[in-house]
């Protein structure tokens, strides 16, 4: 038995064994928490809307569990039974380049695990988001998505997916890997620049937000903190979902704030205010760029890691090729480093939550009104059904975000004399 294919499952097998385990302990977690509603929200968030919140949980976490235990024994099927060399021979039989070859191949790849992965897809929006009231979205613009996406795929994943390929296959015992690398960095950069520009409006209409006191106060607030942004932009999010969102996406003058119109339809607009505050925090502070240095940092050494492995004839035959190639050395290390640095996840979300928490300060600081960051708080996390009482594990290895009651308690501040109550009812 190849040794590599040992390490390799019994990482998988922990990781989904830990994934299980995690969603369990927030499935008893959330049934031992499911009469109470938290002692902040009473006032906030009815029975009726706290239970709902729970069996929203309880449905996306039946979800996960099934498409986990499906796509398990597949991807394992699929790996002991020879079927990826099969697939790399079939491949190999149009008689192309080495290129084209690849192409081929992880395309195939690509296709296959999306259908394995489509019905749960389908499932989570068209019945879990449909029961809940979320979703907006018909067959129709799904299948519409669903054609831009593979459009984008192949004018633009492809080339750069043939350049990485190209590469790989001609300076194989050089230094391809740092060469990829500033090609992927100068390609992530690029995108990052033109998505909100060119990627977004292909998806959703962009409308500029009119002339108004909202309007006014957004560059009042961007030109206080010396936020750099082209225009402030309404996206139709409701023509996909209820659920509320902002972002700002692009770089330097490039950069345009977006805001859903179902976030603009339920908050005020001082809680909108407070809600763009927080997101222009998170470039102010610098989050953003630390997010990217981190991405390309682990893209980096990924690259160097797979330098040293493509040429062990083990890492090939772990997963039954006979061959060796660029192709077949990328779809490995993209369906075996998942399972070896999962374990490096929470690390990750600690430093998101960090984030949260110093974004939310700074919301409060430039808006001088904690007060609105709070109420627009209680509003999203009782119109998108959030669990109320994530166990601190599963909430420790996933969470990005920092619960409602840990921000909330973060925002009113340390404890101060005669103010215990208050404290006893965030905790």
């Amino acid at each position: 038995m190849n040794w590599f294919l040992i390490v390799f499952a019994c990482f998988y097998l922990a990781e989904h064994v830990l994934q299980l385990w995690l969603v369990y302990l927030n499935q008893r977690h959330l049934q031992q928490h499911a009469g109470d509603v938290p002692v902040y929200f009473r006032d906030k968030i009815s029975p009726p809307q706290h239970q709902n919140s729970i069996r929203y949980t309880r449905d996306k976490h039946r979800l996960e569990v099934a498409g986990s235990l499906f796509g398990m024994p597949i991807f394992w099927g699929l790996l002991l039974s020879g079927f990826f060399d099969q697939a790399d021979k079939w491949a190999r039989s149009f008689q192309r380049s080495s290129l084209e070859t690849g192409l081929i191949f992880l395309g195939a790849m690509a296709v296959l695990f999306y259908l394995v992965s489509l019905p749960f897809s389908l499932y989570g929006t068209f019945v879990i988001e449909e029961r809940y009231g979320f979703n907006r979205l018909t067959v129709r613009t799904w299948m519409v998505d669903l054609a831009k996406g593979l459009l984008l795929a192949i004018v633009v994943a492809g080339p750069l997916l043939a350049v990485v390929l190209w590469y790989m296959e001609h300076y194989l015992h050089g230094w391809w890997w740092l060469t990829v690398w500033l090609i992927l960095a100068a390609f992530q950069l690029l995108l990052t620049t033109v998505f909100p520009i060119l990627i977004v409006p292909l998806f959703n209409k962009l409308t500029p937000l009119p002339d108004g006191s909202l309007r006014a106060q957004i560059h009042r607030l961007a030109d206080k903190v010396r936020f750099r942004m082209s225009e402030v932009f309404t996206m139709d999010g409701s023509k996909r979902s209820t659920h509320s969102n902002a972002f700002f996406a692009g770089l330097g003058r490039f950069r345009r704030i977006v805001m859903f119109d179902t976030l603009i339809r339920s908050l005020e607009e001082k809680e909108v205010l407070a809600v763009l505050a927080h997101e222009m925090g998170h470039c102010v502070k610098k989050h953003v760029q630390k997010g990217l240095l981190i991405g390309l940092s682990s893209s980096l050494a990924g690259l160097y890691l797979l330098s040293l492995l493509m040429d062990a004839a083990w890492f090939y035959e772990a997963f039954g090729f006979r061959q060796r190639s660029a192709h077949a050395a990328l779809f490995i290390f993209s369906k075996a480093s998942g399972s070896f640095f999962f374990f490096l996840e929470p690390l990750f979300s600690t430093l998101s939550r960090k984030h949260e928490y110093e974004a939310d300060r700074f919301a409060a600081e430039v808006t001088a009104s904690r007060e609105a960051m709070i109420s627009a708080l209680v509003k999203l996390t009782r119109e998108n059904l959030s669990n109320l009482t994530p166990h601190p594990l599963y909430r420790f290895f996933h969470y990005t975000h920092p619960t409602a009651l840990e921000r909330i308690a973060a925002l009113e501040g340390p404890r101060q004399p005669g103010n215990d109550s208050k404290q006893r009812a965030l905790g």
